[in-house]
């Protein structure tokens, strides 16, 4: 939003978490207004949000994320997506009738992804070869059920299902470097992640640019010393 702001007259923010009376002037901006989420849009170009104030608008950029969709695998295929769930995955990595003949990578979101992507990419060699035994179908439907369990507990829809947001991710990552015989996910990385969302929060349009961790920068450049 904010390399927009350096180029357009007006950058109107809908945020779905912003309160139904929200419409704020952004700090160190004179021309970017967060609002509530858009009620609808009418053909000459404005914009009225759920507060009943409105703008008119040139340009409605959506940034509301992606769908999974697996055209290829035909309508034969052993998974759904229903609500942006992709049902049944052990693990959120192997479909429990065909495993492990198929498996995906890099379902889960709200995470630091390529560290978990590159353990889930090594459990999956590591039983394509035999080194890594999978539980039976039953134990691995079992486990599918108890993670929606958690999922309504906590109150979670759906769609939320690869959502791995509240440090279950890390949870995630140490299950899988143990299932690899790999260390655990470093405590800088961790504390990093920490660091960042709470820096995001306070400095949403500078947090790329400031921080406050340079402790653990040089802790992550102390300890990626081993690989060069």
């Amino acid at each position: 939003a904010g390399d927009i702001a350096s180029v357009a007259k007006e950058v109107h923010i809908a945020d779905r978490s912003a309160p139904t009376s929200t419409c704020e002037q952004q700090p160190e901006y004179d021309n970017m207004w967060l609002h509530s989420m858009i009620d609808h849009a009418q053909g000459d170009g404005s914009v009225v949000f759920q507060d009943g104030s409105s703008i008119k608008a040139d340009v409605i950029m959506h940034c509301t994320g992606y769908l999974y969709d697996f055209p290829f695998l035909g309508d034969d295929s052993t998974i759904t997506v229903d609500d942006n769930c992709v049902d049944p995955l052990y693990k959120h990595v192997f479909p429990i009738e065909v495993a492990p003949d198929l498996s995906f990578i890099g379902l889960p979101w709200k995470v630091i992804p390529f560290p978990l992507f590159e353990l889930q990419s090594k459990w999956v060699a590591g039983i394509l070869s035999g080194r890594i035994k999978l539980p039976t179908k039953d134990e691995m439907m079992e486990d599918v059920k108890a993670m929606y369990s958690r999922r309504e507990t906590r109150g979670w829809p759906k769609r939320y299902t690869h959502n791995f947001s509240g440090g279950y991710q890390f949870e995630y990552d140490d299950w899988l470097a143990e299932q690899c015989g790999h260390p655990p996910i470093e405590e800088w990385r961790k504390l990093m992640y920490a660091a960042n969302a709470k820096n995001k929060a306070a400095r949403p349009e500078r947090y790329r640019d400031e921080w406050d961790d340079d402790d653990l920068v040089a802790q992550a450049s102390e300890d990626f010393k081993k690989y060069l």
